[in-house]
């Protein structure tokens, strides 16, 4: 089989194999230093990822199943439509893309893709605008723990989020005239009514009781964090065999080659070498750099833009089982940090913002947030998505009704 597989150079499966067998290889052969970064990457999924994504995937499965999120679709569409040209329902992705993290959009577009929600090329721009970094990492883990100033977090939240809805502005116009663009179903009837009867479909279409839609709910939520979690040790291990065998040294000569044009530092060349891989780290070597703090505030919004290939990889696991292609998404990302850098670099050139940093405030400590901690945040911020979500959608209803009348 290895013999029929070297006559093909041009087979896809060579270079595979060759990493599968230098990781193994590199296992063996550094025993101690895979353990603790295999280690280091458990702790991570457990105490932050796990239960950040937990309450959102359960939530998001149940809404789905008994079809509020097609409810609240027909509702927004008039938002949706004009903004963004997409259905209605991406107003529920985005709204939980922007207020958990990597990678749960994606798998929420994903399930609408796989409902016949929305075509193919409207959920490639969705997924492309909707993931984005968690708030708590941003503000506490980023702000607080590696810069110690949470008003600077802010400002790299501001940068992060702005870039990312910028680029939902612009890929409106992607495909636009696509053939088999879902339907405007809210321009014709009632829209409440609309509403109503594609929630009562959705529900329809799979009828369960609450107890097995609960148990479907949870099993598929730790299933998908299961497979999270697989790609946070993996990579946080490829991260390590990086450094020991000297290939990040050179993937940050690369990476220097193209930011010194931009005038970085050293340090901050190498921090975005790291960033390239797994944001965390890329953004704590940012931080703990000796360059100036403008420099190191935008690099970490460059890697936060970016989000690393540990990112990148858990998204294209979330839609493997459709048809939607990476290559829009990532590029993207590559769009999303140069945008999100520029803000950041601009936000922090303006004197009032820096008297604003510049100002004392009292910083929380980060390890406040133990596991439950997080998850009970996590739980509040999404029904508080989900409360906003549901005014937004009667307020535009209301609208309409007004409007119709005229």
């Amino acid at each position: 089989m290895i013999l029929t597989l070297l006559r093909k150079p041009k087979s896809p499966q060579i270079p595979v194999i060759i990493g599968t067998v230098f990781f193994v290889f590199c296992m063996v052969t550094f025993p101690a230093e895979v353990f603790d970064a295999s280690r280091a990457g458990v702790n991570a999924w457990w105490n932050i990822v796990f239960p950040a994504l937990l309450p959102f995937f359960i939530s998001s499965e149940l809404l789905m199943g008994y079809g509020v999120v097609q409810f609240m679709g027909v509702l927004l569409e008039p938002i949706m439509r004009p903004l963004f040209n997409l259905p209605g329902a991406g107003a529920f992705v985005m709204a939980v893309g922007y207020t958990s993290g990597f990678p749960i959009s994606a798998s929420l577009t994903a399930g609408l893709r796989k409902a016949n929600i929305c075509s193919r090329s409207e959920a490639e721009r969705l997924l492309c605008f909707t993931n984005n970094a968690s708030p708590l990492f941003m503000l506490v883990a980023v702000g607080v723990g590696m810069f110690s100033s949470p008003r600077l977090g802010i400002i790299i939240a501001l940068s992060h989020y702005s870039a990312n809805f910028l680029i939902g502005l612009l890929l409106r116009f992607y495909k636009k005239r696509e053939a088999g663009v879902s339907p405007v179903i809210w321009r014709q009837g009632n829209i409440l009514g609309n509403a109503v009867s594609e929630m009562k479909k959705a529900y329809l279409a799979n009828p369960r009781p609450f107890g097995k839609m609960l148990g479907d709910a949870i099993t598929t939520s730790v299933t998908k964090l299961l497979l999270i979690g697989g790609f946070v040790i993996m990579f946080s291990i490829v991260i390590k065999i990086s450094c020991i065998t000297g290939i990040m040294s050179c993937l940050t000569k690369i990476i220097g080659l193209c930011c010194m044009p931009l005038g970085f530092s050293d340090s901050i060349i190498s921090s975005i070498g790291w960033g390239f891989f797994e944001i965390t780290l890329g953004a704590k070597a940012a931080a703990g750099s000796t360059a100036p703090l403008a420099q190191k505030a935008v690099a970490a919004s460059i890697i936060l833009g970016w989000s690393g290939v540990s990112v990148l990889a858990q998204v294209a696991a979330m839609i493997s089982g459709t048809d939607l292609r990476m290559g829009l998404f990532a590029l993207s990302r590559l769009f999303h940090s140069i945008i999100a850098g520029c803000t950041c670099y601009f936000l922090l050139r303006c004197r009032t913002v820096l008297a604003w940093l510049a100002r004392p405030v009292s910083s929380p400590d980060p390890s406040s947030f133990p596991w439950l901690e997080t998850l009970l945040w996590y739980s509040g911020i999404f029904l508080y998505t989900m409360g906003v979500l549901g005014l937004l959608a009667l307020l535009v209803c209301l609208v309409r009704s007004v409007y119709s009348k005229y």
